[in-house]
């Protein structure tokens, strides 16, 4: 009985190995706690899609609470991304017209690249981060692209994010 009552706090404590209290960030970001999102760079042709990739990221940012977001003189590192492209793939087409999509898919790409905020030649980390979303392209296809366009952003800034955070 004794025996048992002094193994029993030692394997409670054994049982938890390997796990940690906190964020597991990369070794290289240890430092990081401020990070500054500008405005990212658009090379689509898609009018303010820059908005809805930066926006998506400062969100995606929050809600992982890993980092911060500030301002550029008061941040440790500057996120600096550029939408690279927005794809679309018919995933359905009607069955007595294939040239009329009746299903899409929109892949975004974002390349971004974390830099230190005191030396910018200090390159912290890149990457290219994707995300994508279906849509259904019922009556007006430009208005179902447009609003499956954040969803895909969403999720390139989640996988974003998790890059930065949790280093996968």
């Amino acid at each position: 009985m004794k025996l048992f009552a002094l193994l029993t706090p030692a394997l409670l404590l054994v049982s938890c190995a390997g796990y940690q209290m906190g964020g597991s960030k990369p070794p290289s970001l240890a430092r990081v706690k401020t990070i500054a999102v500008p405005m990212f760079v658009n090379s689509t042709l898609q009018p303010r899609a820059e908005v809805l990739a930066t926006s998506a990221v400062a969100n995606a940012f929050l809600q992982d609470g890993t980092y911060r977001i500030g301002k550029r003189d008061q941040a440790d590192a500057v996120l600096e991304g550029d939408l690279r492209s927005i794809r679309y793939a018919v995933k359905r087409s009607t069955r007595y017209d294939t040239l009329r999509p009746e299903g899409l898919s929109n892949t975004v790409t974002i390349s971004w690249r974390l830099l230190d905020a005191k030396d910018p030649t200090k390159v912290l980390a890149t990457g290219t981060s994707t995300g994508s979303s279906e849509l259904f392209a019922s009556g007006n296809i430009q208005t179902a692209k447009n609003n499956a366009l954040p969803e895909a952003c969403e999720r390139a800034a989640v996988s974003l994010v998790s890059r930065l955070a949790d280093g996968y």
